[in-house]
Order: C-alpha cells, then structure tokens, then sequence
C-alpha cells in the first residue's frame, strides 16, 4: 500500500510539472484539467482527515482543561470530608472515595531481622 504522504507530494509534483511544462498536452487520454479532477477526491479527503485531526485536537485539549477544573473541585470535596467532623479521614465515604482510611494505613516502620548466628 502506498505512503499518503508521498502520494499527495506526488500528485502535487505531477500536477505542478505539467501545468508549468505542458499545459496544453494531453496524457493517457486525460488533459491537466482531467487530471486535475481525478485528483480532487484524494485532496479533498486529506483536507477532511486534516479537520477531524484538528477537532480531535480542539477536543483533548477542551478535556484536558476540564479534567483540571473536575480535580480541583474534586480535591475541594476531599478536604471537605477530612475536615467534616462527622466524617474525616477513617470514614466510609471517604474511603468509597479510593482513598485509604487512617486506621487502615501502615507505619511505613520496618524493622529488618538479624539473622542468628550459626554455630
């Protein structure tokens, strides 16, 4: 299957070469205008699949931004719950949240083993 991007250099080549070169020949039974419009539905997709990257840009970059908004409305609630005195850190909600309760999180303490000596 053929590159679309050295397809397109290729008609752009082509076309160009014959306008400049020849404009009043005809090849393979086509003149330039012929060949032209033989063209025109590779250049016309590649101008849509140019506007739906563009789009798909404009989207990420829309969701991106409220992603952002979500996480600091988000870190608000969170705070909001630790600080809740009904609530707090050891609570379900906030666990149910993703988050690790108080009275379920680890030291971080490790104490390493001494081997006993071997006789």
């Amino acid at each position: 299957m053929p590159n679309p991007k050295n397809t397109i250099e290729k008609i752009e080549r082509m076309i160009n070469a014959w306008r400049t070169l020849a404009p009043q020949k005809s090849f393979g039974g086509m003149t330039l205008s012929q060949f032209q419009e033989a063209a025109e539905p590779s250049r016309d997709l590649r101008l849509r699949i140019e506007d739906y990257q563009n789009f798909i840009t404009q989207g990420l970059t829309e969701r991106d931004h409220a992603d952002a908004v979500f996480l600091a409305k988000a870190q608000l609630v969170v705070a909001g719950i630790l600080a809740d005195p009904t609530e707090g850190s050891d609570s379900a909600i906030y666990d149910a949240f993703g988050y690790t309760r108080k009275s379920e999180r680890r030291t971080g303490l490790t104490r390493k083993r001494s081997e006993p000596a071997q006789t």
